[in-house]
């Protein structure tokens, strides 16, 4: 499974699947990454959080653990 905390910086993927349960998941939800969205890896602090992304237009910081619930594919 290759999930968004194993992406490089330049990568650009898909979003299969969300994994976690109730609140967690609502709040990536929340952030605008759902199932099919598109995702730029833009940077990563380094010792490795937060994660910087671009999604739907925005920048986005998300933490390690968020992005490890977060599975996606090359495009």
């Amino acid at each position: 499974m290759n999930t968004l905390r194993s992406a490089k910086v330049g990568d650009t993927l898909k979003v299969v699947k969300l994994h976690g349960e109730g609140a967690v998941k609502r709040r990536i939800m929340d952030m605008g990454i759902t199932r099919g969205v598109e995702v730029h890896i833009r940077k990563v602090a380094p010792l490795g959080d937060p994660i910087e992304v671009t999604v739907r237009g925005y920048e986005l910081s998300i933490r390690k653990a968020d992005a490890e619930m977060i599975e996606v594919e090359k495009i």
